[in-house]
């Protein structure tokens, strides 16, 4: 294989990574952000507290944090099949990665909102305020900082699992490395890839860092 192969193939993993990460993140959100509120609003000390509901979901949320993503990935063939009407490939590797993220996103962002100051959240209920105002309006807004630096952690989080999906043919760079660098016995290979998701994963924490300290009201 000569340079001009292996660098298309490593663009072509690339913009595959991307894609898998970039709608994934962008997916598990999508699902991940309001489960997360209506965990923060039903539990204990929320705004409407529901200990029935908010036990069903916590036990379901703790249990799909419990699967091994590898696992996972398998053990829902069927219904990405069903959703993108193959189980291999980049985006049907969009399916699975986006099913792990949304318990992960969920359990951060509840955690995000319960570090919003109580005392901001009474105030905001005695002038008469709606739970949707103050949930739209105080706890995301006053939680924003927390919030995005728990993109940052998702979005991390979910290009190691796209390294993972290699494994089954999930494309990427994940696939290239093992398909290259394990089968093959071309490290060369495998340390490029290595190194290209390593690159990627200081971006998205350097970019994440910096967008949440613009957001920062403490600082101002």
């Amino acid at each position: 294989m000569g340079l001009a192969d292996i660098m298309k193939m490593l663009a072509d993993g690339t913009k595959d990574t991307l894609i898998m990460v970039l709608f994934s993140t962008l997916f598990g959100y999508l699902f991940g952000l309001p489960l997360g509120v209506l965990l923060s609003v039903t539990g204990d000390n929320g705004l409407k507290p529901m200990p029935l509901l908010y036990r069903v979901l916590d036990v379901v949320i703790n249990i799909a944090r419990s699967i091994p993503f590898l696992i996972l990935l398998i053990l829902i063939q069927p219904f990405t099949k069903t959703v993108v009407g193959k189980s291999y490939g980049t985006l049907a590797t969009v399916v699975p990665l986006t099913v792990a993220a949304i318990p992960f996103i969920a359990r951060m962002v509840e955690s995000s909102l319960k570090e919003v100051d109580a005392g901001v959240i009474e105030a905001a209920l005695s002038l008469g305020a709606s739970k949707m105002t103050i949930i739209t309006k105080v706890l995301i807004a006053e939680a924003r900082t927390s919030l995005l630096i728990g993109v940052t952690i998702a979005t991390g989080t979910i290009l190691g699992y796209s390294a993972m999906a290699g494994i089954v043919g999930g494309g990427g760079l994940g696939d290239i490395a093992i398909r290259y660098g394990y089968y093959r016995y071309e490290t060369e290979i495998m340390i490029v890839t290595v190194v290209v998701i390593v690159l990627f994963m200081q971006l998205f924490q350097w970019f994440g860092m910096l967008l949440s300290k613009k957001c920062d009201r403490r600082k101002r």
